[in-house]
């Protein structure tokens, strides 16, 4: 089937030639990629009868290694279908999933491109989370009888918060299901592995980037019965916690998706990912707490900076 093919002279192309799939069988697969990857989070404790973790590590741990079984049956049956196999060179097999061994400019430029569009939206955040870590910094080194903003002294104290923060991230499970396996896993899974067997189902460029973020967010709705049902959150507050983020992730699986498809790499839309993870949700108003520490002509500032960020994305 003739497909669009949005990255013209992409060597990676030549591996789908002859990709067979209709459009209902894409679909049909995406729905089955994005079921399977929730659905083997509850395996342990529901199909194969395994004790309850005891702990919140061994908790993680445990939907770590689901995640990877999930991620890697679905590369195995987006290759399957598509059949990738046919080609033998194992470079444009990983190119169909946007796993490239460009050049390091090209590589640099996946990374650093999308990271900049992406900090456009969070110009405010931004700039209130930088002068909160100064001003932070610059009470810590007065505490510690520093005054000279600019001392070797300074520089020390800052570098040990970084490592000492640092280090607490690589020692804290929740950092790594937040930074690393989910922005892993969910790109691998509802990019890579969905976006070319959307294409070669025949479904148009525009399209794949406004629909296919459908399965991303359906593959959340699973949080709206931890909360409800394990969490005992009101039927209301669950609903309207769910529904904020069922948005937010439709608005970044649009993104993400055209990320992917207009670099072809994988590179990209995980960087974004991992970005807005550790931002959060972009925020117009500030803290009562941010508030009492900024003045009122640097709070329109940020809201101008925020304001243009998203204009500018």
């Amino acid at each position: 089937m003739a497909t669009e093919n949005p990255r013209l002279g992409d060597p990676s192309a030549a591996a789908l030639d002859g990709a067979g799939v209709s459009g209902a069988a894409a679909v049909c697969a995406c729905a089955a990629m994005a079921f399977f990857y929730v659905a083997i989070l509850y395996s342990p404790t529901l199909i194969l009868r395994l004790p309850p973790p005891t702990s919140v590590e061994s908790f993680f741990l445990r939907r770590f290694g689901c995640a990877a079984i999930s991620s890697a049956a679905s590369v195995a049956a987006s290759a399957a279908l598509l059949g990738v196999w046919r080609s033998g060179d194992l470079s444009l097999i990983l190119g169909v999933f946007g796993i490239r061994r460009h050049q390091l400019s090209v590589q640099w430029e996946a990374v650093v491109i999308p990271l900049f569009l992406t900090s456009l939206v969070y110009a405010g955040t931004l700039v209130s989370k930088l002068w909160l870590l100064m001003n932070s910094q610059i009470e810590d080194c007065t505490e510690d009888f520093c005054c000279q903003p600019t001392s070797f002294m300074q520089i020390g104290i800052w570098a040990q918060h970084f490592v000492d923060r640092m280090s607490a991230y690589i020692h804290d499970v929740l950092a790594w299901r937040t930074y690393v396996v989910a922005p892993l896993t969910e790109e691998l899974v509802f990019r890579a592995c969905m976006i070319p067997l959307l294409l070669c189902g025949g479904f148009k460029t525009y399209h794949i980037i406004f629909l296919s973020p459908v399965f991303f967010s359906l593959a959340h709705l699973n949080h709206f019965l931890e909360l409800y049902c394990q969490r005992g959150y009101s039927f209301l507050k669950a609903l309207l916690i769910v529904g904020v983020q069922l948005g937010y992730t439709v608005i970044f699986g649009w993104y993400a998706a055209f990320l992917f498809i207009r670099t072809g790499n994988l590179l990209s839309p995980i960087v974004a990912h991992i970005f807005c993870n550790v931002m959060g949700l972009p925020v117009l108003s500030s803290s009562r707490t941010l508030a009492s520490k900024l003045s009122k002509t640097l709070r329109k500032n940020l809201f101008t900076d925020q304001v243009c960020g998203f204009g500018e994305f």
